[in-house]
Protein backbone atom coordinates (compact mmCIF):
# COMPACT_ATOMS: atom_id res chain seq x y z
CA UNK A 1 0.00 0.00 0.00
CA UNK A 2 1.34 3.76 -1.04
CA UNK A 3 1.58 6.49 1.12
CA UNK A 4 -1.59 8.14 -0.50
CA UNK A 5 -3.45 4.83 -0.10
CA UNK A 6 -2.47 4.81 3.37
CA UNK A 7 -3.51 8.17 4.32
CA UNK A 8 -6.62 7.75 2.42
CA UNK A 9 -7.23 4.47 4.64
CA UNK A 10 -6.16 6.78 7.29
CA UNK A 11 -8.36 9.17 6.91
CA UNK A 12 -11.39 6.75 6.41
CA UNK A 13 -10.81 4.84 9.21
CA UNK A 14 -11.09 8.47 11.51
CA UNK A 15 -14.52 9.12 9.80
CA UNK A 16 -15.96 5.88 10.85
CA UNK A 17 -14.18 4.67 14.30
CA UNK A 18 -13.73 8.07 15.28
CA UNK A 19 -16.91 8.80 17.27
CA UNK A 20 -16.78 5.44 18.73
CA UNK A 21 -12.97 5.94 20.37
CA UNK A 22 -14.10 9.40 21.68
CA UNK A 23 -17.77 8.02 23.23
CA UNK A 24 -16.28 5.41 25.26
CA UNK A 25 -12.89 7.77 26.09
CA UNK A 26 -15.75 10.20 27.76
CA UNK A 27 -17.02 7.85 29.55
CA UNK A 28 -14.39 7.13 30.94
CA UNK A 29 -12.42 10.30 31.24
CA UNK A 30 -16.03 12.24 31.99
CA UNK A 31 -14.58 14.74 30.15
CA UNK A 32 -15.95 15.24 26.48
CA UNK A 33 -12.99 17.56 25.45
CA UNK A 34 -10.29 16.09 26.64
CA UNK A 35 -11.66 12.42 25.29
CA UNK A 36 -11.75 14.55 21.69
CA UNK A 37 -7.93 15.49 22.46
CA UNK A 38 -6.78 11.81 23.16
CA UNK A 39 -8.44 10.60 20.01
CA UNK A 40 -6.44 13.41 18.26
CA UNK A 41 -3.56 12.40 19.88
CA UNK A 42 -4.48 8.82 18.67
CA UNK A 43 -4.78 9.59 15.12
CA UNK A 44 -1.90 11.53 14.93
CA UNK A 45 0.55 8.30 16.00
CA UNK A 46 -1.41 6.15 13.52
CA UNK A 47 -0.30 9.50 11.12
CA UNK A 48 3.05 8.46 11.83
CA UNK A 49 3.14 4.94 12.58
CA UNK A 50 0.63 3.27 10.02
CA UNK A 51 2.53 4.01 6.85
CA UNK A 52 5.48 1.99 8.32
CA UNK A 53 3.88 -0.40 9.97
CA UNK A 54 1.18 -1.38 8.08
CA UNK A 55 -3.05 -0.42 8.66
CA UNK A 56 -3.78 -2.99 11.89
CA UNK A 57 -6.08 -5.51 10.98
CA UNK A 58 -8.75 -3.99 13.88
CA UNK A 59 -8.06 -0.41 13.51
CA UNK A 60 -10.60 0.96 15.77
CA UNK A 61 -9.55 -0.74 18.65
CA UNK A 62 -5.68 0.41 17.53
CA UNK A 63 -6.67 3.97 18.32
CA UNK A 64 -8.36 2.86 21.54
CA UNK A 65 -5.97 1.17 23.30
CA UNK A 66 -3.53 4.16 21.90
CA UNK A 67 -5.91 6.62 23.76
CA UNK A 68 -6.19 4.72 26.68
CA UNK A 69 -2.57 5.01 27.15
CA UNK A 70 -2.13 8.68 26.65
CA UNK A 71 -5.30 8.83 28.73
CA UNK A 72 -3.71 6.99 31.71
CA UNK A 73 -0.19 9.25 30.88
CA UNK A 74 -3.04 12.11 31.83
CA UNK A 75 -4.67 11.11 34.27
CA UNK A 76 -1.37 10.07 36.07
CA UNK A 77 -0.02 13.48 35.45
CA UNK A 78 -2.80 15.31 37.30
CA UNK A 79 -3.40 12.89 39.74
CA UNK A 80 -2.05 14.92 42.59
CA UNK A 81 -5.03 17.49 41.57
CA UNK A 82 -7.60 15.53 41.71
CA UNK A 83 -8.17 11.60 43.35
CA UNK A 84 -10.97 11.06 41.14
CA UNK A 85 -8.82 11.03 37.75
CA UNK A 86 -6.30 8.92 39.80
CA UNK A 87 -9.69 6.71 40.26
CA UNK A 88 -10.13 6.69 36.25
CA UNK A 89 -6.63 5.90 35.73
CA UNK A 90 -6.52 3.01 37.81
CA UNK A 91 -9.77 1.36 36.60
CA UNK A 92 -8.41 2.15 32.78
CA UNK A 93 -4.86 0.77 34.12
CA UNK A 94 -6.68 -2.71 34.57
CA UNK A 95 -7.79 -3.05 31.36
CA UNK A 96 -6.82 -5.12 28.11
CA UNK A 97 -3.83 -3.16 26.63
CA UNK A 98 -3.35 -5.67 23.71
CA UNK A 99 -5.39 -4.40 20.76
CA UNK A 100 -6.16 -7.81 19.79
CA UNK A 101 -7.85 -8.69 23.10
CA UNK A 102 -9.79 -5.53 22.90
CA UNK A 103 -13.15 -5.88 22.18
CA UNK A 104 -14.02 -2.68 21.08
CA UNK A 105 -17.53 -3.20 20.33
CA UNK A 106 -18.18 -4.17 23.53
CA UNK A 107 -21.09 -1.88 24.92
CA UNK A 108 -20.18 0.79 22.40
CA UNK A 109 -23.63 1.29 21.66
CA UNK A 110 -24.51 2.99 24.76
CA UNK A 111 -21.38 5.25 24.90
CA UNK A 112 -22.16 6.41 21.52
CA UNK A 113 -25.97 7.11 22.12
CA UNK A 114 -24.13 8.96 25.59
CA UNK A 115 -22.22 11.21 23.05
CA UNK A 116 -25.25 11.98 20.89
CA UNK A 117 -27.11 13.51 23.46
CA UNK A 118 -24.31 15.18 25.05
CA UNK A 119 -23.48 16.63 21.81
CA UNK A 120 -27.02 17.58 20.72
CA UNK A 121 -27.83 19.06 24.89
CA UNK A 122 -30.53 21.99 24.56
CA UNK A 123 -27.94 24.03 26.36
CA UNK A 124 -26.43 24.56 23.76
CA UNK A 125 -27.20 26.85 20.84
CA UNK A 126 -28.41 25.48 17.75
CA UNK A 127 -25.38 26.45 15.41
CA UNK A 128 -23.20 24.57 18.73
CA UNK A 129 -24.95 21.83 18.53
CA UNK A 130 -24.63 21.38 14.93
CA UNK A 131 -20.61 22.15 14.56
CA UNK A 132 -20.34 19.60 17.66
CA UNK A 133 -22.49 16.79 16.37
CA UNK A 134 -20.60 17.37 12.93
CA UNK A 135 -16.94 17.25 14.99
CA UNK A 136 -16.93 14.78 17.16
CA UNK A 137 -19.87 12.27 15.48
CA UNK A 138 -19.26 12.80 12.13
CA UNK A 139 -15.37 12.78 12.13
CA UNK A 140 -15.58 16.32 10.32
CA UNK A 141 -12.43 18.46 10.80
CA UNK A 142 -12.87 22.72 11.77
CA UNK A 143 -12.06 23.26 8.10
CA UNK A 144 -14.47 21.27 6.81
CA UNK A 145 -17.59 22.23 8.97
CA UNK A 146 -16.78 25.56 8.04
CA UNK A 147 -16.40 25.01 4.40
CA UNK A 148 -19.58 23.44 4.41
CA UNK A 149 -21.29 26.34 6.21
CA UNK A 150 -19.61 28.62 4.72
CA UNK A 151 -18.52 30.66 7.75
CA UNK A 152 -15.05 31.49 8.67
CA UNK A 153 -12.86 28.37 10.54
CA UNK A 154 -12.59 30.71 13.39
CA UNK A 155 -16.05 30.91 14.17
CA UNK A 156 -16.55 27.26 13.55
CA UNK A 157 -13.88 26.74 15.92
CA UNK A 158 -14.87 29.19 18.81
CA UNK A 159 -18.37 26.83 18.56
CA UNK A 160 -16.69 24.06 19.15
CA UNK A 161 -14.60 25.97 22.08
CA UNK A 162 -17.79 27.28 23.59
CA UNK A 163 -19.77 24.34 23.54
CA UNK A 164 -17.13 22.10 25.32
CA UNK A 165 -16.61 25.03 28.04
CA UNK A 166 -20.47 25.14 28.01
CA UNK A 167 -21.16 20.84 28.50
CA UNK A 168 -18.28 21.55 31.58
CA UNK A 169 -19.93 24.89 33.48
CA UNK A 170 -23.22 23.39 33.31
CA UNK A 171 -22.00 20.09 34.30
CA UNK A 172 -24.40 18.22 31.23
CA UNK A 173 -24.34 14.70 32.64
CA UNK A 174 -22.30 11.88 30.40
CA UNK A 175 -25.24 10.05 29.76
CA UNK A 176 -28.68 8.87 28.36
CA UNK A 177 -31.76 9.87 29.47
CA UNK A 178 -34.29 8.56 31.23
CA UNK A 179 -38.21 8.54 31.07
CA UNK A 180 -39.80 12.16 30.08
CA UNK A 181 -36.72 13.33 30.00
CA UNK A 182 -35.53 11.27 27.00
CA UNK A 183 -38.49 12.54 24.56
CA UNK A 184 -37.70 15.88 24.93
CA UNK A 185 -33.94 15.33 24.26
CA UNK A 186 -34.56 12.71 21.49
CA UNK A 187 -36.44 16.09 19.77
CA UNK A 188 -33.19 18.04 19.96
CA UNK A 189 -30.67 15.15 18.48
CA UNK A 190 -33.38 14.79 15.86
CA UNK A 191 -33.47 18.55 15.32
CA UNK A 192 -29.76 18.41 14.78
CA UNK A 193 -29.51 15.94 12.54
CA UNK A 194 -32.02 16.90 9.90
CA UNK A 195 -30.63 20.30 10.11
CA UNK A 196 -27.45 18.91 8.97
CA UNK A 197 -29.37 17.08 6.29
CA UNK A 198 -31.36 20.11 5.17
CA UNK A 199 -28.35 22.36 4.72
CA UNK A 200 -26.99 19.34 2.19
CA UNK A 201 -30.43 19.11 0.49
CA UNK A 202 -31.10 22.82 -0.31
CA UNK A 203 -28.20 25.31 0.81
CA UNK A 204 -28.65 28.22 2.59
CA UNK A 205 -26.34 30.54 1.00
CA UNK A 206 -23.26 30.16 -1.44
CA UNK A 207 -23.12 29.29 -5.49
CA UNK A 208 -24.09 25.04 -4.72
CA UNK A 209 -27.95 24.34 -4.75
CA UNK A 210 -26.71 21.09 -2.82
CA UNK A 211 -24.13 19.50 -1.05
CA UNK A 212 -24.48 15.53 -1.28
CA UNK A 213 -21.95 15.47 1.51
CA UNK A 214 -23.71 16.91 4.09
CA UNK A 215 -26.44 14.63 3.18
CA UNK A 216 -24.20 11.83 3.46
CA UNK A 217 -22.96 13.11 6.86
CA UNK A 218 -26.65 13.55 8.09
CA UNK A 219 -27.74 9.87 6.80
CA UNK A 220 -24.48 8.25 8.71
CA UNK A 221 -25.47 9.96 11.95
CA UNK A 222 -29.39 8.84 11.87
CA UNK A 223 -28.43 5.12 11.04
CA UNK A 224 -26.21 5.14 13.45
CA UNK A 225 -29.24 6.72 15.93
CA UNK A 226 -31.78 4.17 14.46
CA UNK A 227 -29.14 1.21 15.39
CA UNK A 228 -28.37 2.28 18.99
CA UNK A 229 -32.71 3.51 19.09
CA UNK A 230 -34.60 1.03 17.18
CA UNK A 231 -37.71 1.06 19.02
CA UNK A 232 -38.19 4.94 18.56
CA UNK A 233 -40.46 5.35 15.52
CA UNK A 234 -39.39 8.96 15.00
CA UNK A 235 -35.84 7.85 14.38
CA UNK A 236 -37.04 5.32 11.65
CA UNK A 237 -39.58 8.35 10.59
CA UNK A 238 -36.40 10.69 10.24
CA UNK A 239 -34.49 8.21 8.48
CA UNK A 240 -37.00 7.29 5.90
CA UNK A 241 -37.54 10.84 5.30
CA UNK A 242 -34.03 11.52 5.00
CA UNK A 243 -33.66 8.73 2.55
CA UNK A 244 -36.42 9.62 0.47
CA UNK A 245 -35.50 13.14 -0.25
CA UNK A 246 -31.58 12.24 -0.82
CA UNK A 247 -33.25 9.63 -3.81
CA UNK A 248 -33.71 13.16 -5.74
CA UNK A 249 -30.66 14.73 -5.26
CA UNK A 250 -29.04 14.38 -8.60
CA UNK A 251 -32.10 15.04 -10.21
CA UNK A 252 -32.10 18.75 -8.34
CA UNK A 253 -29.21 20.13 -10.30
CA UNK A 254 -29.57 20.54 -13.95
CA UNK A 255 -26.51 19.74 -16.84
CA UNK A 256 -25.18 23.21 -16.19
CA UNK A 257 -25.77 23.25 -12.54
CA UNK A 258 -29.06 24.88 -12.21
CA UNK A 259 -31.53 24.66 -9.38
CA UNK A 260 -34.80 21.55 -10.80
CA UNK A 261 -37.82 22.05 -8.55
CA UNK A 262 -39.73 18.77 -7.86
CA UNK A 263 -42.53 18.88 -10.27
CA UNK A 264 -39.62 19.56 -13.25
CA UNK A 265 -37.54 16.99 -12.59
CA UNK A 266 -36.50 13.90 -14.81
CA UNK A 267 -37.78 10.87 -11.99
CA UNK A 268 -35.44 8.39 -14.01
CA UNK A 269 -32.68 10.18 -12.22
CA UNK A 270 -33.76 9.16 -8.76
CA UNK A 271 -31.99 6.63 -6.76
CA UNK A 272 -34.83 3.89 -6.39
CA UNK A 273 -32.72 1.81 -3.85
CA UNK A 274 -32.98 5.00 -1.31
CA UNK A 275 -36.59 5.50 -2.22
CA UNK A 276 -36.82 1.42 -1.40
CA UNK A 277 -34.59 2.07 1.98
CA UNK A 278 -36.78 4.84 2.90
CA UNK A 279 -40.22 3.04 2.28
CA UNK A 280 -38.87 0.44 4.35
CA UNK A 281 -37.43 2.55 7.23
CA UNK A 282 -41.36 4.34 6.99
CA UNK A 283 -42.63 0.87 7.50
CA UNK A 284 -40.64 -0.10 10.17
CA UNK A 285 -41.48 3.15 11.66
CA UNK A 286 -45.64 2.92 11.33
CA UNK A 287 -45.22 -0.79 12.49
CA UNK A 288 -43.73 0.26 16.15
CA UNK A 289 -47.57 2.35 16.09
CA UNK A 290 -48.39 5.34 18.44
CA UNK A 291 -49.30 8.33 16.70
CA UNK A 292 -47.23 9.69 13.92
CA UNK A 293 -45.08 12.00 14.87
CA UNK A 294 -43.46 15.28 13.18
CA UNK A 295 -40.69 12.90 10.83
CA UNK A 296 -42.65 10.12 10.04
CA UNK A 297 -45.43 12.43 8.91
CA UNK A 298 -43.14 14.24 6.54
CA UNK A 299 -41.13 10.78 5.77
CA UNK A 300 -45.30 10.01 4.38
CA UNK A 301 -45.15 13.27 2.14
CA UNK A 302 -41.79 12.76 0.87
CA UNK A 303 -43.02 9.21 0.22
CA UNK A 304 -46.25 10.15 -1.16
CA UNK A 305 -43.97 11.84 -4.32
CA UNK A 306 -41.72 8.98 -4.46
CA UNK A 307 -44.34 6.64 -5.52
CA UNK A 308 -45.86 8.63 -8.39
CA UNK A 309 -44.55 7.76 -11.55
CA UNK A 310 -45.23 11.22 -13.11
CA UNK A 311 -45.75 14.65 -11.31
CA UNK A 312 -49.18 14.50 -12.87
CA UNK A 313 -49.93 11.14 -10.35
CA UNK A 314 -48.99 12.93 -7.44
CA UNK A 315 -51.43 12.42 -4.43
CA UNK A 316 -51.68 15.95 -3.89
CA UNK A 317 -54.95 15.08 -1.17
CA UNK A 318 -53.70 13.11 0.76
CA UNK A 319 -50.11 15.05 0.61
CA UNK A 320 -52.77 18.03 2.03
CA UNK A 321 -54.01 16.07 4.42
CA UNK A 322 -50.73 14.73 6.08
CA UNK A 323 -49.62 18.41 6.22
CA UNK A 324 -53.15 19.56 8.01
CA UNK A 325 -52.22 16.64 10.24
CA UNK A 326 -48.54 17.61 10.46
CA UNK A 327 -49.51 20.98 11.81
CA UNK A 328 -51.80 19.47 14.51
CA UNK A 329 -48.69 18.00 16.13
CA UNK A 330 -45.91 20.31 15.23
CA UNK A 331 -48.07 23.70 14.07
CA UNK A 332 -45.85 25.67 12.25
CA UNK A 333 -46.41 28.99 9.55
CA UNK A 334 -43.99 26.71 7.07
CA UNK A 335 -46.19 23.93 7.44
CA UNK A 336 -49.37 25.89 6.70
CA UNK A 337 -46.90 27.01 3.30
CA UNK A 338 -46.55 23.95 2.49
CA UNK A 339 -49.96 22.64 2.75
CA UNK A 340 -50.97 25.49 0.53
CA UNK A 341 -49.25 24.47 -2.26
CA UNK A 342 -50.89 21.04 -1.75
CA UNK A 343 -54.43 22.28 -1.19
CA UNK A 344 -53.08 24.82 -4.82
CA UNK A 345 -52.98 21.37 -6.69
CA UNK A 346 -55.60 19.30 -4.63
CA UNK A 347 -58.36 21.79 -4.50
CA UNK A 348 -57.22 24.73 -7.00
CA UNK A 349 -54.50 27.83 -6.48
CA UNK A 350 -57.37 30.11 -5.52
CA UNK A 351 -57.56 28.02 -2.32
CA UNK A 352 -53.99 27.92 -1.67
CA UNK A 353 -53.86 31.31 -2.57
CA UNK A 354 -56.49 32.25 0.04
CA UNK A 355 -54.13 30.45 2.89
CA UNK A 356 -50.82 32.07 1.85
CA UNK A 357 -52.49 35.47 2.02
CA UNK A 358 -53.78 34.69 5.65
CA UNK A 359 -50.17 34.18 6.10
CA UNK A 360 -49.06 37.01 4.81
CA UNK A 361 -51.12 39.42 6.74
CA UNK A 362 -50.24 37.88 9.69
CA UNK A 363 -46.71 38.86 8.75
CA UNK A 364 -44.97 35.91 10.66
CA UNK A 365 -43.25 35.13 7.66
CA UNK A 366 -41.89 38.56 6.65
CA UNK A 367 -38.42 37.71 5.14
CA UNK A 368 -39.30 33.88 3.89
CA UNK A 369 -38.52 34.18 0.62
CA UNK A 370 -40.32 30.26 -0.14
CA UNK A 371 -43.54 32.53 0.83
CA UNK A 372 -43.04 34.70 -1.97
CA UNK A 373 -41.97 32.04 -4.47
CA UNK A 374 -45.48 30.39 -3.63
CA UNK A 375 -47.24 33.20 -3.93
CA UNK A 376 -45.83 33.44 -7.50
CA UNK A 377 -46.38 30.18 -8.61
CA UNK A 378 -50.33 30.26 -7.52
CA UNK A 379 -50.81 33.72 -8.60
CA UNK A 380 -49.08 32.87 -12.08
CA UNK A 381 -51.48 29.36 -12.10
CA UNK A 382 -54.37 31.78 -11.63
CA UNK A 383 -53.31 34.03 -14.79
CA UNK A 384 -51.97 36.84 -12.41
CA UNK A 385 -48.79 37.22 -14.45
CA UNK A 386 -47.98 40.84 -13.19
CA UNK A 387 -48.54 39.90 -9.85
CA UNK A 388 -46.98 36.86 -10.24
CA UNK A 389 -43.45 38.62 -11.91
CA UNK A 390 -43.13 40.81 -8.73
CA UNK A 391 -43.45 37.70 -5.96
CA UNK A 392 -40.89 36.00 -7.52
CA UNK A 393 -38.49 38.96 -8.03
CA UNK A 394 -39.42 39.91 -4.25
CA UNK A 395 -37.92 36.09 -3.41
CA UNK A 396 -35.22 36.25 -5.69
CA UNK A 397 -33.60 39.20 -3.60
CA UNK A 398 -34.50 37.66 -0.06
CA UNK A 399 -32.38 34.15 -0.61
CA UNK A 400 -28.80 33.88 -0.08
CA UNK A 401 -28.42 30.67 -2.28
CA UNK A 402 -26.80 31.80 -5.79
CA UNK A 403 -28.68 28.74 -7.67
CA UNK A 404 -32.15 29.54 -6.14
CA UNK A 405 -32.06 32.87 -7.12
CA UNK A 406 -31.06 32.51 -10.81
CA UNK A 407 -34.13 29.81 -10.85
CA UNK A 408 -36.60 32.85 -8.58
CA UNK A 409 -35.12 34.88 -12.04
CA UNK A 410 -35.82 32.80 -14.90
CA UNK A 411 -39.39 31.62 -13.71
CA UNK A 412 -40.07 35.93 -13.14
CA UNK A 413 -38.55 36.32 -16.43
CA UNK A 414 -41.29 33.85 -18.41
CA UNK A 415 -43.82 36.04 -16.63
CA UNK A 416 -42.59 39.31 -18.53
CA UNK A 417 -44.93 40.56 -21.23
CA UNK A 418 -44.20 40.30 -24.93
Amino acid sequence: MTVSETQRTIDAVWRIESPKVIARLARLVRDVGLAEELAQDAFVAALEQWPESGVPVNPGAWLMSTAKHRAIDVLRRNERRDRKYAEVARDLDTSADDPSELDFDDEIGDDMLRLVFTACHPVLSREARVALTLRLLGGLTTAEIARAYLVPEATVAQRIVRAKRTIARKQVPYEIPQGPELATRLTSVLEVIYLIFNEGYAATAGDDWVRPDLCEDALRLGRVLAGLMPKESEVHGLIALMEIQASRLAARVGPEGEAVLLLDQDRRRWDHLLIRRGLVALDRAERLGGQAGPYVLQASIAACHARARTAEETDWTRIAALYWALGQVAPSPIVEVNRAVALGKAVGPAVGLELIDQLRSAAVLDGYHPLHSVRGDLLAQLGRDAEARQEFETAAGLTDNESERALLRRRAAELAGP
